[in-house]
């Protein structure tokens, strides 16, 4: 069966006039059109036309467009900005960035209010940046911010905002509808026509020439002498199509193209055997069938460095009966090399693969060393926007070492909880492996690394996780990681990921993709995700653990993890919060948070049981959970462990403060637990002030004895360590913490 409607996208295309020489022969510059088409009166609109490096411009912001985040606020709004030159080697390489710091207000940043709720300021670019006169101006590149950096105001899909700087004297041209969005490739506001529909074009030029436009060669509009022209062409077929404004004067000629694609019906077809979502490769690397959970959407395609970007019919994904599933499969690849790609979603969003084993970041990528990570492909600057996915067809494989380790008895564990940017100044997985001798020495026999996988920015505690399959290309690669995951299974050492499951951000395409920009949640019809978290210690966005397709997910994240990594366990972050059960705002441990929840067992119950049927040896689920008693003797039943946190009692202890020291539990029969297993019991973790601080600022004294002194502090800490290790049951270390940091 197939759909009968007739999907019109519009695709924005640039039209490279020139190159210009390469400054820079080690780095990949930008490669400008000479005629690009900007923002017309958007969310940013220029007083000029032709905005050029060297004249004044009123430069608008209109808050009610793009993300809509200052709409409505009423305080001052500042202009955080820099320019693309000829010397930018990407669209995110700003120069001469006008703030020194993001989140301090810059008076000649600051943008005067037009009482009309727009915003002004006037500026000639090359002295307002400071750009040397011999390096040329591509784009101003910005952002709109309140004084303090808490809200940015951004284009649609929440990228920079970008305005193309011209050549003083030069012919140009540029559309001036459909409305540009001022992204760094401009996507038109218009997204979706049918077949038979009229598309209404119009363009100015710099100069007086001959205009003309054309829709697919064929011209439907021209002008002699003008300096504008509009006109309207009947769309007639499916198929790719290609706008074109056409200007010449005196030997001159200026162009600039976008094009659009009228989805042909969508076929239903059901998913050929062993696809998966994702990517699953055939024919020996060289055809991969790519495949996008996505119910209730209209149409997508296919976008990547096979096609030049370009949504063509080939790429028009399938769909599944059921409607909840896309498909395509694409031929002719080479096994060897790496293909970036996207999923270009109903004409307006494009997303990455939330399946990606590796991904591009625009923002992030290039403050990757490339000694953390050797010979990245780079960003598809140019050709498409936001985080693209990567897929190769035959990957390098980690030759294993240890394919059967014999993980540490539970009460015998001595965790070792670390960060990879702040345990090393190298922060990546091969320092770490240098490294393990030390913690060998120390008698740690289990690593629990805080989250690994891709999440938002690059310096991060992981907390705020975007792509769930990929592990974090600031800390390394994906063989670096198992590389060190198999020197430590040499010397007994396991290793447990911290796995954050119970909500995502924004830069996820699976928030992304059923997001309502009007109340900036995630929609009604979200598969995995809440509108309204049902929790109150909720961060980013919730994830409903009743979904059908949420439990899914999750299953192959952790079947993903255990078997392409071999890792020994997962500490699973705010496990408290894989309810349903709304709890209000009361996040006391004891309050309805904290009270007993079936459904939570059962969700948990679920999860665990699916882990034992992967792996059944002494697999370590561990939940930061601090709920009733009564739940977590449950779960431990089944063989769950738990984070012990009696870091108040011990730095009560510490500073010498009595009446709070008491560490009973610390102790596993007063959680009702029969045996000493399950919990797992520490001092101080990532979520707690350092107790040494603690020690030297708030110490207790008597007489000339005081727990302030450093070498009196540090005595406090052995004593403590000396009771943690002697009290029955697994122990965690915070990293530094066997230092006294």
């Amino acid at each position: 069966m197939k759909s009968s409607k007739l999907l019109l996208l519009f695709f924005l295309l640039l039209t490279t006039i020139a190159c210009r020489k390469n400054p820079d022969p080690n780095t990949e510059p930008i490669i400008p059109p000479v005629i690009v088409p900007a923002a017309g009166a958007g969310l940013i609109s220029s007083s000029v036309d032709f905005p050029t490096a060297d004249a004044p411009l009123t430069l608008s912001f209109d808050p009610t467009k793009g993300n809509t985040e200052l709409n409505a606020f009423s305080g001052d709004v500042y202009i955080y900005t820099g320019v693309i030159t000829e010397k930018s080697t990407s669209q995110t390489d700003w120069k001469y960035v006008k703030s020194t710091s993001f989140n301090t207000a810059d008076p000649a940043s600051k943008m005067t209010a037009t009482g009309n709720g727009k915003y002004q300021i006037t500026l000639t670019p090359r002295s307002f940046y400071g750009v040397p006169a011999g390096e040329k101006i591509l784009k101003m590149v910005m952002l709109f911010r309140t004084a303090d950096g808490s809200k940015v105001a951004r284009n649609k899909d929440k990228s920079d905002i970008y305005l193309p700087i011209y050549e003083a004297g030069a012919l140009a041209v540029k559309f001036t509808a459909p409305e540009l969005e001022p992204t760094f490739v401009p996507t038109p506001e218009i997204s979706i026509k049918m077949v038979g529909e009229q598309v209404s074009v119009a363009a100015i030029s710099s100069k007086s020439a001959n205009l003309t436009l054309s829709l697919n060669g064929t011209t439907f509009a021209s002008a002699s002498n003008a300096t504008q022209i509009s006109g309207a062409a009947k769309v007639t077929a499916a198929g790719s199509q290609v706008v074109k404004i056409t200007a010449t004067e005196g030997g001159n000629t200026a162009e600039s193209t976008f094009s659009f694609v009228i989805s042909g019906t969508v076929e239903t077809a059901e998913l050929p055997s062993g696809a998966r979502e994702g990517v699953v490769f055939t024919n020996g690397g060289t055809s991969a069938i790519v495949t996008l959970f996505a119910p209730n959407k209209q149409n997508v395609y296919l976008l990547g460095d096979f096609n030049d970007w370009k949504p063509e019919s080939k790429y028009f994904m399938k769909r599944t009966a059921d409607g909840n599933k896309w498909w395509v499969q694409i031929d002719g690849l080479t096994a060897s090399r790496e293909y970036a790609y996207q999923f270009l979603v109903d004409g307006k969003l494009k997303v990455a693969d939330p399946y990606s084993e590796k991904v591009l970041d625009p923002a992030n990528d290039s403050f990757i060393s490339p000694n953390t990570y050797p010979s990245l492909m780079t960003y598809p600057n140019g050709k498409t926007t936001g985080i693209v996915s990567v897929m190769q067809g035959n990957t390098p494989n980690y030759a294993w070492k240890v394919n059967s380790f014999k993980r540490p008895e539970k009460n015998k564990l001595v965790i070792y909880e670390l960060h990879l940017r702040d345990f090393l100044g190298t922060h990546n997985y091969s320092t770490l492996t240098d490294t393990l001798n030390y913690l060998s020495r120390l008698g740690v026999n289990a690593i629990e690394l805080m989250p690994v996988n891709e999440f938002e920015g690059n310096s991060s505690w992981g907390y705020n996780p975007s792509f769930y399959f990929a592990a974090d290309k600031y800390y390394g690669t994906k063989q670096a990681l198992q590389r060190l995951i198999d020197e430590c299974h040499t010397r007994g050492i396991a290793v447990i990921i911290d796995m954050v499951l119970n909500h995502s951000f924004g830069q996820s395409p699976m928030v992304q993709l059923y997001f309502d920009e009007n109340t900036g949640k995630p929609s009604a019809g979200s598969p995995w995700f809440n509108a309204d978290p049902t929790h109150p210690f909720n961060v980013g966005y919730d994830m409903n653990h009743e979904s059908a397709a949420t439990k899914s997910f999750v299953k192959n994240v952790l079947k993903f993890w255990m078997e392409e990594y071999k890792v020994d366990g997962f500490r699973f972050d705010l496990s408290k919060g894989f309810t349903q059960k709304n709890s209000g705002t009361n996040d006391a441990a004891v309050g309805p948070w904290g009270a007993y929840d079936a459904s939570r067992v059962a969700i948990w119950k679920n999860y665990n049981s699916y882990m034992k049927s992967l792996d059944p040896n002494n697999f370590y689920v561990i939940l930061e959970h601090f709920a009733a008693d009564a739940e977590e003797k449950e779960l431990a039943a089944e063989g769950m462990m738990f984070w012990n946190n009696v870091n108040h009692n011990f730095t009560e202890a510490t500073m010498g403060y009595i009446p709070n020291s008491n560490f009973s539990r610390a102790f596993y029969n007063t959680h009702g637990f029969s045996d000493p297993d399950n919990l797992i019991t520490y001092m101080e973790s990532h979520d707690e002030e350092r107790m040494m601080f603690k020690n030297l600022s708030f110490g207790n004294s008597s007489g000339s004895y005081s727990v302030k002194n450093l070498a009196t502090a540090l005595k406090r800490q052995e004593m403590a360590a000396a009771f943690l290790f002697s009290i029955p049951g697994p122990k965690m270390i915070w990293q530094f913490g066997e230092l006294g940091y």
